[in-house]
């Protein structure tokens, strides 16, 4: 029956080939009212093709949509890929974007500029060293504010079993326009308080990679409730980022 059901499926795909390059063939000397009717029904079939022919390319594309494959340190105890880097949103960006924006679950921008003259979008990854699926980026025009920042918040895992031996590891890969300074904090809130770490992120490197020591902290290990990330941009006007990628890892501290 399946095979019954390709054959059909294979001559009515013939004929309609066929159709269409004889309408093509026909179109210079056609009359303007079959002309009319014939672009009529062209349009309505190359939206649904070029509809198909971009999911396709989409889903065929390297590297594989939900792909969570990255390298991890030894003794890595938990990993992430945030789900924008993994999946399609199902809003894929935002433009004139005011603070406090969203995009998907896990990502907030946040800015004080009087008029947003920024952007976000998700895209798809294609390169060949790409390991993420989708990226990040941003475009930043006429800023007045005097902060930007994007917040991530990391999920429960992060923080089940944190101790102060934990190492954890952010590493991204970013595209800039023009050079930049962004600098990573951690943000871990534990019962009243907050712990706060501060990394330059250092973008001369293909791959830059910060880590968070929590051995220098005032950390309460029985009170920790959530932690999240800024990624914070300085005089970010006139530019564009990219981030092509973004993970997190955590792994104890070798003991001496």
């Amino acid at each position: 029956m399946q095979l019954r059901s390709a054959v059909v499926d294979w001559i009515v795909h013939r004929r309609a080939v066929r159709r269409w390059a004889r309408a093509a063939r026909r179109a210079p000397e056609m009359p303007l009212a079959e002309l009319r009717h014939e672009r009529s029904m062209a349009r309505k079939l190359l939206y649904s093709l070029h509809e198909m022919a971009a999911i396709a390319d989409s889903r065929l594309a390297l590297p594989m949509i939900g792909s969570n494959a990255f390298a991890k340190p030894h003794g890595t105890d938990w990993s992430w890929r945030p789900s924008l880097w993994c999946l399609p949103l199902a809003s894929p960006g935002m433009s004139s974007a005011p603070s406090k924006s969203k995009l998907g679950d896990e990502l907030t921008l946040f800015h004080d500029c009087t008029r947003s003259e920024l952007t976000l979008r998700q895209i798809r990854n294609t390169r060949e060293a790409d390991l993420a699926p989708f990226g990040l980026r941003m475009d930043v025009f006429a800023f007045d504010g005097s902060f930007l920042s994007v917040v991530l918040d990391l999920p429960h895992g992060a923080v089940d079993g944190l101790k102060k031996s934990h190492l954890l590891r952010m590493s991204t890969i970013i595209e800039l326009e023009k050079p930049l300074e962004i600098f990573a904090r951690l943000n871990i809130k534990h019962g009243p308080n907050t712990e706060q770490i501060v990394r330059e992120l250092p973008l001369h490197e293909d791959e830059a990679i910060v880590e968070f020591d929590l051995a220098y902290t005032s950390l309460n290990e029985k009170r920790i409730e959530r932690a999240w990330i800024d990624l914070i941009f300085e005089n970010p006007e006139m530019s564009q980022v990219t981030l092509r990628d973004l993970t997190f890892s955590r792994r104890p501290r070798a003991e001496f």
